[in-house]
């Protein structure tokens, strides 16, 4: 950890005043962009909400760290009184035990993910399975399905939606033995309940086959669509692009999601160390733009 990345600049305000008036410019669906508190790492959630609604940003993707570090009860009111939406709260699961927690307390702690994006008003939350951690691969998918069986009225009950994260290849060892898209929706099929869906990450899923022709069939699924850039190569596993400044063919991919009638958020969601080192006013002011470019009309 660098003095720099210690020294990121903060918002020259991080009290709670009254909601910002910045007017919106850019694309029409602007209204529809949401920015991941990964995103600008350094930040607190203090931090995260004052500059975010400051740059004009409607929506918001909790991180439960952040907000654990703030004080639960305090940052849930914090976010109440914000006027911002809540696009996503992150993350729960781990139902394999790769995290170092059992079936029953990741289950216990999932239930009380569910309760806290209730309160926050949530749109979903966002479900890593965990890796295989030493089970076959059908034991470990019984347990997510298990696990999400048990999970799913109580989310239906409170009006989340339980988004399933596949991930690339990369983070099977450490954080999801779900890697495609197949196996995804597998899981779906065999819970077949209505509260479940997709946190479908482009990172992680643009190298998908036919990724654009499925996308009409995928698109009622996805709870939460999540917009970073692949640099190719990765340097490492934590070395993600703005939108736009990569590889990934954003602009058809969320094209072809909004013609196949997606209408939730666009949540900018960057884990880099370098851009985490970065100034991160000038941070949300690239997102923004990055995104204008996508979706112009």
């Amino acid at each position: 950890m660098t003095e720099h990345i210690l020294s990121t600049p903060r918002p020259r305000d991080a009290g709670l005043q009254a909601p910002a008036t910045t007017e919106r410019t850019g694309s029409p669906l602007r209204s529809k962009l949401s920015i991941n508190e990964t995103t600008t790492y350094r930040w607190s959630l203090l931090d995260d909400i004052s500059a975010y609604r400051d740059a004009g940003i409607s929506a918001i993707g909790i991180w439960r760290p952040k907000l654990s570090e703030f004080g639960e009860e305090r940052g849930i009111e914090l976010v109440q009184d914000s006027g911002l939406e809540v696009s996503s709260l992150s993350w729960a699961g781990g139902f394999t035990g790769s995290h170092g927690h059992t079936y029953t307390e990741a289950i216990d702690d999932a239930r009380e993910a569910i309760h806290v994006a209730s309160r926050l008003n949530a749109r979903s939350l966002v479900i890593v399975s965990g890796a295989r951690a030493g089970h076959t691969l059908n034991h470990a998918q019984r347990m997510l399905v298990d696990a999400l069986k048990a999970l799913a009225d109580d989310a239906a009950e409170r009006q989340i939606r339980l988004a399933l994260q596949p991930m690339h290849r990369m983070f099977s060892q450490e954080w999801s033995f779900l890697t495609s898209l197949d196996s995804t929706l597998d899981v779906l099929a065999a819970c077949d309940h209505p509260s479940l869906g997709i946190a479908f990450d482009v990172y992680h899923l643009w190298q998908e086959p036919r990724l654009l022709e499925r996308i009409e069939q995928i698109a009622p699924h996805v709870a939460t669509l999540r917009l970073n850039d692949w640099r190719e190569p990765p340097r490492s596993d934590v070395d993600r692009c703005l939108p736009g400044e990569g590889e990934i063919p954003l602009r058809e991919i969320t094209h072809t999601f909004l013609e196949s009638g997606y209408d939730g958020y666009f949540e900018i969601d960057i884990w880099s160390e370098e851009l985490w080192c970065s100034d991160y006013v000038e941070l949300l002011g690239r997102c923004q733009r990055g995104f204008d470019a996508l979706c112009p009309y």
